[in-house]
């Protein structure tokens, strides 16, 4: 094939394919300056993203969805198995976890479109 005619066809193509790429939107993750907690803000996010938190038993984390658009979904589950708290498409709103057992714990934030906020804090 001719490199003139060659050049269209293989930019047409790269056009192509990076339209048909679904973007992954944003995630943004701040701890808290306390080492308390963390902030996490979601732009049309659709992924997962694991955070964790150290607890000691009888710890209670409390929950502030504020949930814009899409579905969010979380887990939290202690490295020695124990799995404190397991939500699926959750609205705004707020609640508490309390742990059972000292343990190093996995924050799973799973979201599909998911546009808001999470604030995660142990009180």
């Amino acid at each position: 094939m001719h490199p003139i005619v060659f050049l269209p066809v293989f930019i047409s193509i790269i056009i192509v394919f990076s339209n048909c790429t679904r973007s992954n939107g944003s995630i943004e993750v701040l701890d808290n300056p306390d080492g308390k907690g963390f902030t996490v803000d979601l732009g049309n996010w659709t992924s997962g993203r694991t955070c964790e938190i150290s607890l000691n038993k009888g710890d209670t984390l409390l929950v502030d969805i504020d949930r814009e658009t899409g579905s969010i979904a979380l887990e939290i589950s202690g490295r020695n198995g124990s799995e404190p708290y397991t939500g699926n498409n959750l609205k705004s709103g707020r609640f508490t976890v309390t742990v059972s057992e000292t343990d190093m714990y996995d924050i799973r934030i799973t979201g599909r479109g998911a546009t808001g906020r999470l604030i995660i804090e142990k009180k």
